[in-house]
């Protein structure tokens, strides 16, 4: 749900919402372009000035993570999984942080170590593992 209009957010979330680095708050695409619209550049649920950058991006991020933020923990891994924002391709890294964020409630974390144990990125490669995982992320609510 969009925490703007409180309006459901069709799948796939990535296509019709975007996630807004300084509050790890997922807007839907209307309420991110009737803000643009108004002339409001900064986020639109939080109202902070948006990433000037990588630097500032990965500042952002490492914000949120200093405060435990599950969803911010898992962006974090990803970008360690595909070495963005500077930051160099550390596969173990990313999986590390997927398991704190999945112990503290991230059903994405979940699905991320899904993949890495069946890729075995970061992991020893383990189907049967990587399916329990699929089924964890599943039962709290994963749709993928």
């Amino acid at each position: 749900f969009c925490p703007i209009c409180t309006l459901p957010i069709p799948l796939r979330l990535d296509e019709h919402s975007a996630l807004n680095i300084c509050c790890m708050k997922r807007v839907c695409r209307g309420c991110d372009l009737a803000a643009r619209k108004r002339g409001m550049e900064d986020c639109p649920f939080c109202r902070s000035p948006r990433p000037a950058g990588d630097a500032d991006e990965l500042a952002m991020i490492q914000a949120r993570v200093a405060k435990k933020d599950p969803v911010a923990i898992n962006l974090l891994g990803q970008k360690y999984i595909f070495g963005e924002l500077g930051l160099q391709k550390d596969t173990r890294m990313a999986v590390k942080l997927w398991e704190e964020a999945a112990e503290i409630g991230s059903i994405d974390a979940l699905f991320n170590l899904g993949l890495a144990h069946e890729r075995g990125e970061g992991v020893k490669q383990d189907m049967a593992e990587g399916a329990e995982f699929y089924k964890k992320a599943a039962m709290q609510g994963h749709v993928e």
